[in-house]
C-alpha cells in the first residue's frame, strides 16, 4: 500500500511540475538545469538526431554502436537535437512508439544516462506536449525534454532552444500536416522572449565552453541547406557572445561547418536512423571541413581549455575528428 502511495504522490509531483513549465506566462526565463562533471574534470557525451523509427533505417545499429562508444568514452549523458519520433510525433504518453522507439532500442549499459533532448518539426506534428510531460520520466527514467533550456556543466553550459517556431513555412504552407502550437502562440511574442532569454543567458554565462543546441540546421549543405530564419535571428546572438558551438539536426547526415566569421563550428548530428544519400548543395561563406550522407552520431569530450570532437558512423569507425584549444574565460 505504501507503495502505492509513493508513486502516486510522485505522479501528483510531476503533474504539477509539469503544469508549471507547460503553462508559465511568457515572462519566465529560461529553465536552469545542473549535472556534474567528473571528478577529473571531464566531461564527455553523445549526440543523435533524427531517430525515432521503431528500430529500422539502422537505427538499432546507431544505438549498438553508441553503446559501445559510450562505453569506451564513459559518458555523463546524451544530447538529442530532435525529431525524436517520427513521422508524426507522438499521440499521447501512452503512445507505444516511446518505448518502441526509445527505450527498447537503446539499452546497453553505458546509455543508461540522462538524455537531455529538443523538439524537431515532426514531434510538433504530434502532441507536443506528451514529450515534454515528466510522467514520460516513470517510464524511462533517462528522458528529459523542454522547449528551451540551459544546463551547466561547471566547465560548459549548454543552451538548449526550440528552433521549430522560428520556421516560417509550418505556419504559412503546412501541407498537408498538422502542428501542434500549444504553448506557443502568440508566436511573435514567444519568438522574441525566447531570443531575448538566450541573450541574456549567453551574457551573463561564465562558463569557458558555450554550446548551442537547436533541432534546425543554421549552416549546412545538406537536404535542408541553411534555415535562413535562424541565420537572420539567432546566428548574429550566437557571434556576438562568442559561442564555441551550435549542434543541430534535421539534415539526415553528419556535418562540420566553420565559420569564417567567428570561431563558431557547426556541428549536425542527424544520422540517428534514415539518411538522405546523395542531396549535398553547395556552400557559402563558411568552410566545410567534413559531410557525411550516411547514419551515425558524434561524440564530444571536453576538458576546462580543450575539446575534441569525433563523428562516428554505423559500424563505430571514425569518419572525422577534430580538436579545440582556448584559453580560460575572462569576465575583464
Amino acid at each position: 500500500m505504501a507503495g502505492f502511495w509513493d508513486n502516486a504522490m510522485s505522479i501528483s509531483f510531476l503533474l504539477v511540475a509539469f503544469f508549471c513549465a507547460c503553462f508559465l506566462p511568457i515572462t519566465a526565463e529560461l529553465q536552469r538545469l545542473e549535472h556534474p562533471v567528473k571528478t577529473n574534470g571531464l566531461l564527455s557525451f553523445l549526440v543523435i538526431g533524427d531517430w525515432g523509427r521503431r528500430g529500422n533505417y539502422n537505427q538499432s545499429d546507431v544505438a549498438y554502436q553508441m553503446g559501445r562508444i559510450g562505453e569506451k568514452l564513459s559518458i555523463d549523458f546524451v544530447v538529442s537535437t530532435g525529431d525524436n519520433f517520427y513521422e508524426d510525433g507522438l499521440t499521447s504518453i501512452n503512445d507505444p512508439a516511446f518505448e518502441k522507439s526509445f527505450t527498447k532500442i537503446y539499452t546497453a549499459k553505458s546509455l543508461q544516462k540522462q538524455w537531455y533532448n529538443v523538439l524537431g518539426n515532426h514531434d510538433y506534428r504530434g502532441d507536443v506536449e506528451a514529450q515534454l510531460n515528466p510522467v514520460l520520466r516513470i517510464v524511462d527514467s533517462r528522458w528529459l525534454c523542454l522547449r528551451s533550456f540551459v544546463l551547466n556543466s561547471e566547465i560548459v553550459e549548454f543552451f538548449f532552444i526550440d528552433t521549430t517556431p522560428f520556421v516560417d513555412k509550418y505556419f504559412r504552407r503546412p501541407k498537408h500536416h498538422t502542428y501542434d502550437w500549444r504553448g506557443v502562440l502568440p508566436r511573435k511574442e514567444y519568438l522574441s522572449k525566447l531570443l531575448k532569454d538566450l541573450d541574456s543567458a549567453l551574457r551573463d554565462s561564465t562558463a569557458n565552453w558555450k554550446i548551442v543546441v537547436g533541432h534546425h540546421t543554421i549552416r549546412s549543405i545538406g537536404h535542408h541547406r541553411d534555415t535562413r530564419e535562424l541565420v537572420k535571428q539567432v546566428l548574429p546572438i550566437l557571434e556576438e557572445h562568442s559561442v564555441d558551438m551550435y549542434i543541430n539536426g534535421h539534415d539526415h547526415c553528419l556535418e562540420h561547418i566553420s565559420s569564417k566569421r567567428s570561431n563558431i563550428q557547426f556541428l549536425t548530428s542527424g544520422g540517428g536512423s534514415k539518411a538522405w544519400k546523395g542531396d549535398i548543395g553547395k556552400l557559402g561563406r563558411d568552410l566545410l571541413k567534413f559531410y557525411y550522407d550516411g547514419q551515425g552520431f558524434l561524440s564530444v569530450e571536453l576538458k576546462q581549455t580543450e575539446a575534441k570532437i569525433v563523428f562516428y558512423d554505423i559500424f563505430g569507425i571514425v569518419l572525422h575528428n577534430f580538436n579545440i584549444s582556448k584559453g580560460l574565460f575572462s569576465t575583464m
